[in-house]
């Protein structure tokens, strides 16, 4: 069968999304393909997206990424997960940790003999079966020591907070390196193909046309190309995620450099914290059908760590996907291919996620009906999945102080999602649908962090007498407080191997 290659790649916008995905390419693709992205100065960046997820740092490596560079490069800070404050009752606290819980036993999960004792008032909070929550309750951390098998120490998961602006920068640099050749402009037209519909070119301001193959759209929530041009359509998730509004402002470091992002629950939508080496970023999310931009940004202001340094910059949005994430010769990327607010931190994984699905289906000039449709069937897959997981915090909720999180709890949500929450209320099961992001460790400590109680456990747990069970738990909870006792702080060890140079002080 014949194939003709494609060789013109065009991305449109920079920004996280856009020197991502020119990383991505042009470290995969070996320099055999043209790689040309085209942004404009003028167009702001929404660059909020600081906090990661475990998976960053695959696409790290797989860039030839140096860990101590790029944190030094960015402000970068360690996340070893999110702390909940007010989600589940007002005055609630949990930590979603990364990585493992405990140790399984046989063929049971160690969650259900956790169940099994709690039932008994015999086991500990579940923090302390968490080498990464115990971490972070003490400021804690190190990386993973994968030459201790038998240790919590190899089990520890983690991620990064970082400047989004800074983390564009650095891996502009990475990619012009490498050859990906950057325009500066504003995109005025875009010209289609009149025998199929793709697109054939942008056509900037200047006058310069940019033809290409395959085109992919970072442009953001306007969608220039995936939207705009191609017209693909938007499925609107607000109905379950009604907050539509965001502000961001950035302040002065705490006195102590957190190893966690902190979500905050305010009465009508919640409060983003992310430590720096140079700041703390912040922000409220909210629903301005409950609450007024004045009032969000009140409370936003009331709640910082210290002194404002800059305006508070409003954002809005609409939660939801775009129909198809992959259109005729259009690929979107970021917040074009759709919006998940950022509560588990998942805006740049759906970045790196999608460029590793288009790498997957990488396409010939044919672009070939059959691999685009499952490129969208698994992006739609993987926003499900997630959209579940983000609705869960909103619906397994017991506040009773605001309209806001009544209507929450009351109302109905998706059957994929019921499913999942009637499951684990019966037995305590989560059962992960197929290789969906959050894994089951990840949904129990939400459930069980937001008070959704089970009414029993997996039978198979009552085949260890309950002494053996208690020592079991015991020995865990014993082995992961002595190796957080030993971990460096989370500031001593950013101190010892990425500090970043100091910035002056704004006069």
């Amino acid at each position: 069968m014949q194939q003709t290659a494609i060789k013109n790649i065009v991305i449109v916008g920079g920004g996280t999304a856009g020197w991502m995905s020119a990383t991505a390419l042009a470290t995969v693709l070996r320099g055999q393909y043209n790689i040309r992205l085209v942004e404009s100065d003028e167009i702001g960046i929404v660059g909020v997206g600081e906090a990661t997820i475990p998976m960053i740092q695959r696409f790290n490596q797989v860039a030839g990424i140096d860990e101590a560079e790029f944190m030094k490069a960015t402000q970068g800070s360690y996340k070893l997960g999110i702390e909940f404050v007010n989600w589940g009752k007002l005055g609630d606290r949990y930590i979603h940790g990364f990585g493992i819980l405990g140790q399984d036993l046989w063929t049971v999960r160690f969650d259900q003999y956790w169940q099994r004792l709690r039932a008994l008032g015999k086991a500990r909070e579940l923090d302390e079966y968490s080498i990464t929550r115990m971490a972070a309750r003490h400021n804690k951390f190190m990386p993973a020591r994968p030459d201790l098998p038998n240790s919590p120490l190899a089990d520890i998961a983690y991620a990064y907070h970082f400047d989004a602006s800074l983390y564009a920068r650095y891996l502009r640099g990475v990619c012009e390196q490498r050859g990906v050749r950057r325009t500066e402009g504003k995109i005025a037209s875009v010209a289609l193909r009149p025998d199929n519909g793709f697109v054939e070119a942008v056509v900037l301001e200047s006058g310069e046309r940019i033809e290409g193959d395959l085109f992919i759209d970072c442009s953001g929530f306007r969608g220039l190309l995936i939207e705009e041009a191609l017209q693909t359509g938007y499925e609107d998730w607000s109905h379950w995620l009604p907050c539509d509004r965001a502000l961001a402002v950035p302040c002065k470091s705490a006195s102590v450099l957190t190893p966690y992002t902190r979500s905050t629950a305010h009465t009508a939508g919640w409060q983003w914290r992310i430590p720096l080496q140079h700041r703390t970023g912040n922000g409220h999310v909210y629903c301005s059908a409950f609450m007024d931009d004045a009032q969000a940004q009140d409370i936003l202001l009331k709640n910082l760590d210290g002194a404002v340094l800059a305006d508070p910059r409003q954002i809005k949005f609409k939660t939801g996907m775009r129909k198809q994430g992959w259109n005729r010769n259009v690929v979107a990327i970021g917040l074009s291919s759709g919006f998940l607010e950022p509560l588990e931190s998942t805006s740049i994984h759906l970045i790196q996620s999608s460029i590793a699905r288009l790498l997957q289906f990488f396409p010939d000039s044919g672009f070939h009906p059959l691999e685009v449709a499952e490129y969208n069937r698994q992006s739609r897959f993987e926003y499900e999945r997630i959209r579940d997981f983000v609705i869960l915090h909103y619906k397994a909720n017991q506040r009773d102080d605001s309209e806001f999180w009544k209507q929450c709890a009351a109302m109905p949500v998706p059957d994929s999602l019921q499913h999942k929450i009637d499951l684990f209320q019966a037995r305590g099961r989560v059962v992960r649908f197929d290789n969906e992001l959050f894994a089951e460790t990840g949904w129990l400590q939400v459930m069980h962090g937001q008070n959704l109680k089970p009414q029993g456990y997996d039978p198979l747990a009552d085949l260890l007498p309950v002494e053996e069970a208690e020592k079991y738990l015991e020995s865990i909870r014993d082995v992961i407080a002595q190796c957080v006792q030993h971990m460096p702080t989370h500031a001593d060890f950013i101190a010892q191997h990425c500090a970043a140079p100091r910035q002056p002080m704004p006069k």
